[in-house]
């Protein structure tokens, strides 16, 4: 059994705490309704005021909030499990990567399942970075799956995936490692999932599970980010390896001792806050054209 007591920290464990005082485990057993009220009351008490002013408008017919910067855009695509989330749960974390980079950042309001279940979310994002031409992706959690799917169908400058779900192998690795880690469980993520495509579990599909994918060649740089104590923790570093294998240019990153969810932590855990700094600096150095990583990792 994995022992968190040593391998999380007191700060990391007063957010555990602080989250799951606002979002019980058993939020799973809410009808969807009562899940997004619960999801977003949860992220309200981690918000951040910001002093940027957005826009909401629509791209391509879809909804964004829209935070002004130079180009390239920074497009990113919140988690939630394809289920919960959207402009307000995420606008915060957007407005500082704009705020540190400089850059434009444009949060996509993707359709959410199971009212529009895949490829609903998939066509919303490809449509928004088909429209902005060239950009970067970032996106968490299901967010990163979709920057992952988008970037197979369209190319980007960049990407940069913070603990995304890639469709794995959920029988080996993190996935069992991790599977009754704080935050995210492997019963959560099958849930979702479930949730996603209709209770129908769908044949093997990269626009679904982009790690099932035969052919990695033409993806564009990627920095992808693993939670050391998430289910989904191998799926960064798979995914950059397969990446790399193919020719690309990838590098993963495993943060010790983090969880699911640990954006939400960037201002309160000093291991978040370094991490952020490291996603940060990502999607600067992506919308830069540059790769600082070097050529064997």
């Amino acid at each position: 059994m994995t022992d968190y007591s040593r391998l999380i920290d007191a700060e990391t464990w007063a957010f555990i705490r602080a989250t799951d005082a606002a979002y019980p485990p058993d939020a799973v057993d809410l009808d969807i309704a009562g899940q997004r009220r619960v999801y977003d009351a949860m992220c309200a008490v981690f918000h951040r005021d910001y002093p940027a002013v957005p826009q909401d408008h629509e791209i391509a017919g879809v909804k964004v909030r829209d935070f002004p910067g130079r180009g390239p855009a920074v497009v990113y695509l919140h988690g939630g499990g394809f289920v919960v989330g959207g402009l307000n749960s995420h606008d915060d974390v957007c407005a500082e990567i704009a705020q540190a980079t400089g850059r434009r950042v444009v949060l996509v309001d993707y359709r959410l399942s199971p009212e529009a279940l895949h490829p609903a979310a998939l066509e919303d994002c490809l449509a928004v970075v088909r429209a902005l031409g060239d950009v970067v992706l970032a996106g968490d959690s299901a967010g990163g799956n979709l920057c992952a799917a988008v970037a197979r169908e369209t190319p980007v400058r960049g990407q940069v995936l913070i603990y995304p779900g890639l469709g794995g192998d959920i029988h080996t690795g993190s996935y069992l490692t991790h599977e009754n880690a704080p935050m995210l469980t492997r019963a959560d993520v099958l849930f979702y999932a479930g949730i996603r495509h209709g209770g129908t579990i769908p044949a093997p599909d990269p626009s679904v599970s982009p790690l099932v994918a035969r052919d990695f060649t033409g993806l564009p740089p990627t920095v992808a980010f693993g939670a050391e104590c998430d289910p989904l923790c191998d799926d960064a570093e798979t995914y950059a390896a397969k990446v790399r294998a193919a020719g690309g240019r990838a590098v993963s990153f495993t943060e010790p001792g983090l969880v699911h969810g640990y954006l939400r932590a960037r201002h309160s855990v000093t291991r978040a806050r370094d991490s952020f700094g490291r996603i940060l600096a990502a999607i600067d150095a992506l919308a830069a054209g540059a790769w600082p990583y070097g050529e064997s990792r």
